[in-house]
């Protein structure tokens, strides 16, 4: 091969890790079409809004967030968003906090009580992809399913745990908890796990991971070797990218009964010819794998449409009434190294 040759082959190599890099840390455009203008654009100020908010407060879909990346968390912005996405108050953490207990005592916010699911959406994404789910659930569901909503790339694994926290400690005490994670929220999840007091954790009752990396990200791994990104990447996706190996240790195996659902084609290829083995197109079948999970469940169905399957909706709706997936004689026991 002649330098040319050898130096345009190093370059394509270069460009595919590059594209596959910002797939991985880019927001997955929704497979739903949006029906006007005036709703993509929504769609796209929400998926924008997305990545700069957190949540510190929910009560059903009412919303107290921060923005994420402020330098100073006392005097950080603040915000109240009613179901509708509209802002109510606007102002520091404390007017915010105040504003929202006023609404509270009212009737302005509807009072939540008994069992509680949390959905955690992926990394890049917003809450609206877990929506989907989440109307399936609050139809088949005796409990209150709220979705937390973080800003994946703005801030790592560990703020978002501790923002889990400040959600979890916000809820009516004393009444049990589930959680639904799609990819990273699952890495949130456990994170909050190894961060909350011995009664929080004692709270939860179930969890649903849908395509968690639990084993880190193949995809991840080709991305580390860009040359000059790391000065670029951030968040979330740097811990996945580079920081995987200080992280992975800080990560609960959840002391609850738990569900792994994997999407895959159910051989030795998947849906990505970019990936080895099994994969949903994003993360791999054998990284979903978690010791301990008290069931396992391939569906064939890709990373970003799993909230809108009706096969893993059910599933994910009897696991959290049953503690198993359906057509199955016995739960299966996960047993994989680490």
């Amino acid at each position: 091969m002649d330098g040319v040759s050898l130096t345009a082959g190093r370059a394509s190599a270069r460009l595919v890790r590059f594209l596959l890099t910002w797939a991985m840390i880019w927001p997955v455009v929704s497979l739903r079409a949006e029906p006007s203008a005036d709703n993509w654009l929504a769609a796209m100020r929400r998926s924008r809004e997305a990545l700069e908010w957190t949540d510190t407060v929910i009560r059903h879909d009412w919303r107290l967030q921060r923005r994420t990346g402020d330098k100073a968390p006392a005097l950080a912005a603040c915000r109240i968003l009613d179901p509708a996405d509209g802002t109510v108050r606007a102002g520091t953490e404390a007017e915010c906090r105040q504003a929202f207990a006023a609404l509270e005592t009212d009737g302005t916010i509807p009072r939540q009580d008994g069992p509680t699911v949390i959905l955690l959406h992926g990394l890049g994404e917003g809450r609206d992809s877990m929506r989907p789910l989440a109307d399936h659930l609050r139809t088949s569901l005796d409990a209150t399913v709220i979705l937390f909503g973080y800003a994946s790339v703005k801030a790592d694994i560990e703020a978002h745990g501790r923002a889990l926290a400040e959600v979890v400690a916000g809820l009516p005490p004393g009444h049990p908890l589930s959680f639904v994670g799609h990819s990273l929220g699952n890495l949130v999840v456990r994170r909050w796990m190894s961060l909350a007091t011995p009664a929080d954790v004692a709270r939860v009752e179930r969890m649903v991971m849908l395509g968690p990396p639990n084993q880190g990200s193949q995809l991840a791994r080709m991305a580390s070797g860009v040359w000059g990104l790391s000065g670029y990447v951030e968040g979330a996706a740097r811990d996945l990218v580079f920081n995987w190996k200080e992280v992975a240790p800080s990560l609960a195996v959840p002391p609850c009964e738990f569900g792994i659902v994997a999407g895959g084609r159910g051989d030795a290829a998947g849906y990505s010819a970019l990936l080895a083995g099994d994969d949903d197109a994003i993360v791999c079948v054998d990284e979903t794998r978690l010791p301990g999970a008290r069931d396992f469940l391939l569906v064939p169905v890709h990373h970003a449409a799993m909230m809108r399957s009706p096969v893993v909706q059910r599933a994910t709706a009897e696991f959290l009434e049953q503690g198993r997936f359906p057509d199955r004689a016995e739960p299966q026991t996960e047993a994989v190294a680490r």
